[in-house]
C-alpha cells in the first residue's frame, strides 16, 4: 500500500506533523535515520517521502543522519519516487555556504560573508571583513539552533574567543565571518512556504538573542546579538496579518529553481531599510502559540499537501496499470 513516508531524525519535531496526518486518515510511515542500511540492489516502496533531516541533527548526537539520508534520497530519486525536498535539498540544508550562493544566483542579496577553515584564517577574514563592517558575526557553516553564532566589535576579541574555553568547532570545520546587521527594530522576519507557495510571514522578536527555532520542543539557550530591552506583551513569536512584501516573488522563484517545495526563510531589514536574506531552513517547524492565535496551522497545510500528493501518486500508478 503507498503512504506517505516521514524521514526525520528529531521525534520533537516531527510528532505534530504525524498527528495531522493521522486527523486526516493519511497513512504514513516514520524513518528514524540516525542509523540503518540502505539496500541498493532492491526497489524502495511505493509512496511519497518527505526529508525533515537537519543541519543541527549532530546536536543530537546523531552525527551521521545526513550523510545516511543522502544515500537513501539517491536510492529513491534513482528509482523515480516522489520526493519532498530530495538530495538538492539537503546540499543547502547542510551548508550556507551552498545556500548563499544559490540565493545569489536568484538575484537575493545575503550579507556579506566569508568562509574559513583554520583559527589563523578565521582572523584573517575577519580583518578583511572589517574593512567593510564595524562589528561582525561568526556562525557554523552547518547549522541551525544559532550554533557558533557570537558577535563581535574587535578584532581582539575574536582571537579571544578563538583562543579560548568557548570554541565551537562546527561539524564542518567551516566557520563563516559575516557582516552584522543592526536592525533598527530587534525582529526578523521568517516566511513559510508549503508546495513552494507562501503561507504566512511570522515576526521573531530578537531583543534576547537570536536562537529562532520556533518549534514547541526549542529552548532559547543560544543568545546573541542582544538589541534593547524585550518589549511588554509581546511573545517572541507573531504571524503578520496581511503580510505583503516583493520579496515573495523571488522566494517562490529560489524555491522553485532549486526543487525546495518546503521552507521558511529569513530576513532581516539594516538601518537604512535594506532586506537581507540570511538563512534557508527547509526542516521548518512553526510555532502552535502563534499558530493558534492567527488561525493558521502549518502542520495542517503541510499534512494536506502530502495527501493530495500521495493522492496523485495514487492516480498514476492506477493509470499506468
Amino acid at each position: 500500500m503507498s503512504k506517505v513516508y516521514v524521514i526525520h531524525e528529531n521525534s520533537e519535531w516531527t510528532e505534530h506533523l504525524t498527528k495531522r496526518l493521522e486527523e486526516l486518515d493519511v497513512p504514513y510511515e516514520e524513518w528514524f535515520l540516525d542509523q540503518g542500511m540502505v539496500d541498493l540492489t532492491e526497489e524502495p516502496p511505493e509512496g511519497i517521502f518527505y526529508s525533515r533531516i537537519s543541519a543541527s541533527s549532530h546536536t543530537r548526537d546523531h552525527r551521521y543522519a545526513p550523510e545516511l539520508t543522502e544515500a537513501v534520497l539517491a536510492w529513491l530519486e534513482r528509482h523515480g519516487r516522489t520526493v519532498i525536498n530530495g538530495s538538492s535539498t539537503l546540499r543547502l540544508e547542510l551548508s550556507k555556504v551552498n545556500q548563499y550562493m544559490a540565493l545569489n544566483e536568484a538575484g537575493i542579496r545575503t550579507p556579506k560573508t566569508l568562509a574559513a577553515v583554520g583559527k589563523e584564517q578565521i582572523v584573517e577574514a575577519a580583518e578583511k571583513l572589517k574593512l567593510h563592517a564595524d562589528s561582525f558575526i561568526t556562525k557554523h557553516n552547518r547549522a541551525g539552533k544559532g550554533l557558533g553564532v557570537q558577535l563581535f566589535h574587535t578584532i581582539d576579541g575574536l582571537k579571544e574567543y578563538l583562543n579560548g574555553p568557548d570554541f565551537d568547532e562546527p561539524v564542518d570545520g567551516i566557520t563563516l565571518v559575516q557582516e552584522y546587521i543592526q536592525a533598527p527594530e530587534p525582529y526578523i522576519t521568517r516566511c513559510e512556504f508549503i508546495d513552494g507557495k507562501f503561507l504566512y510571514a511570522v515576526q521573531v522578536d530578537t531583543s534576547e538573542g537570536f536562537e529562532l527555532c520556533p518549534a514547541d520542543a526549542c529552548t532559547i539557550d543560544d543568545l546573541f546579538c542582544p538589541a534593547g530591552e524585550q518589549p511588554e506583551d509581546q511573545t517572541k513569536f507573531r504571524i503578520v496579518e496581511n503580510f505583503n512584501q516583493p520579496i515573495i516573488e523571488r522566494y517562490e522563484h529560489f524555491l522553485a529553481d532549486n526543487g525546495i517545495r518546503v521552507a521558511g526563510i529569513e530576513f532581516i531589514f539594516n538601518q537604512d531599510g535594506e532586506l537581507f536574506t540570511y538563512d534557508v531552513n527547509t526542516n521548518t517547524n512553526y510555532n502552535s502559540e502563534a499558530e493558534a492565535k492567527a488561525g493558521q496551522y502549518g502542520m495542517l497545510e503541510m499534512a494536506s499537501f502530502l495527501k493530495r500528493e500521495l493522492e496523485a501518486v495514487k492516480q498514476e500508478n492506477t493509470i499506468s496499470i
